[in-house]
């Protein structure tokens, strides 16, 4: 009998570089995230400059994410990751000496190209890195490289300006990216002709996973915006414990889902992903009952985790090499829209409905989109890109 044969491995060295240059970037951004608005609101720019601070970031990003395709044909993965990490961090170190809202506004929007560049590089990079046999369970361990920051970095923002004061924390949040810059791998895109985000739009190969886990991001939006303000019983320990929850399992799913997806394909995921998502948003129509919505959040964690790998491996799976850093770019922008329509439009909806009947319509609008799924399954890609 022949034995099987090894798994290449995951872990190389250039691997682990842009792990660790992620883990920079996302540490550094989400310190500043909830610091930032609050040192705009400090200075007397009250509750709409501490919103202006947080819609320029976010503007910017998703702006910046049309252009950098393009720009890594270019330049290549180091210059422009580089050039990310250097973007996102070194404009806060202005923000101790400044404290007009102008200042405040322009760190803000140049801090968002950086942080757009650093979530697309970054994307692609894996992508090309990571063996096509175990992609998915490549993405799923940056899923978790990239998540980790999150849960620990947005609170501890927040703790350290009660006890430092705001320019140590701006001071971390400016470095902490830029020390891995010099060992960055050196990588171009591959020699074809590099694929705009706007021709990436137009093919259905691509646009349909990214609306179809768009829609599961806007319910993201949803949760991260209204659950605090929806819960009417344990107050902001409910809502924090169940935020908690939700960020846990959507980070463990993510691998989890690589894995069972470089075996099976990701397409076969996408479907009960997208259904688990919805069913733990519908659950929150018993929004006054906590074990419901600990029991919610574990659902729609779990689904949206397997959504966000599915749906990035499918599409990584249906282009060249040469289109990784397109395919990175409209992912992120499926994510960064969803959220942001998602907050925006559930506010609207529920302000008439209240919040169960807007928890059950977000819950139908994300069933609804699977109507855009792709008509068959894709098998896992068998050779390795150039």
């Amino acid at each position: 009998m022949t034995a099987p044969a090894a798994r290449p491995p995951i872990l190389t060295r250039d691997l682990l570089l842009v792990f660790a240059a992620s883990v920079g970037a996302m540490t550094g951004f989400y310190l500043l995230l909830s610091v930032v608005p609050l040192y705009a609101e400090s200075v007397g720019a009250g509750g709409v400059g501490a919103g202006l601070v947080t819609g320029v970031l976010m503007a910017t990003t998703v702006a910046g994410e049309l252009a950098i395709p393009r720009l890594l044909a270019r330049f290549g993965h180091r210059a422009l990751l580089a050039a990310g990490l250097v973007l996102l961090g070194a404009p806060a170190l202005a923000l101790p000496v400044s404290s007009t809202m102008a200042a405040i506004v322009a760190v803000s929007a140049v801090r968002g190209l950086g942080f757009a560049i650093c979530v697309v590089v970054g994307g692609a990079l894996v992508a090309a890195l990571v063996p096509p046999e175990r992609r998915g369970e490549g993405l799923g361990l940056f899923g978790i490289v990239v998540g980790v920051p999150g849960l620990a970095a947005l609170p501890l923002g927040v703790w350290l300006v009660g006890r430092a004061g705001y320019p140590p924390v701006f001071v971390a949040g400016a470095v902490a990216g830029l020390a891995v810059v010099p060992g960055l791998p050196g990588r171009r895109p591959a020699a074809e002709q590099a694929v705009g985000v706007l021709a990436g739009l137009r093919t259905p190969a691509l646009h349909r996973p990214a609306l179809t886990f768009s829609a599961t991001a806007m319910a993201a939006g949803v949760v991260v915006t209204f659950l605090p303000l929806a819960v009417t019983q344990g107050s902001g320990g409910l809502a924090a414990l169940a935020l908690f929850v939700q960020a846990v399992g959507s980070t463990l799913s993510r691998w989890c889902a690589g894995r069972y997806g470089d075996r099976h394909g990701p397409a076969v995921l996408l479907v009960p992903a997208v259904c688990t998502s919805a069913a733990g948003i519908l659950a929150l129509v018993l929004v006054d009952r906590p074990v419901a919505v600990l029991f919610a959040m574990a659902l729609f964690g779990s689904g949206f985790g397997a959504t966000q790998n599915a749906s990035m491996t499918l599409m990584l799976n249906r282009v060249a090499p040469s289109a990784y850093g397109t395919v990175s770019a409209i992912w992120n922008l499926a994510y960064d829209a969803g959220i942001g329509v998602g907050a925006f439009g559930f506010g609207l909806v529920a302000a008439r409905t209240g919040y169960p009947p807007a928890f059950a319509l977000t819950a139908a609008l994300m069933l609804a989109a699977l109507a855009l799924r792709p008509a068959r399954p894709d098998r896992p890609a068998t050779t390795r890109p150039s």
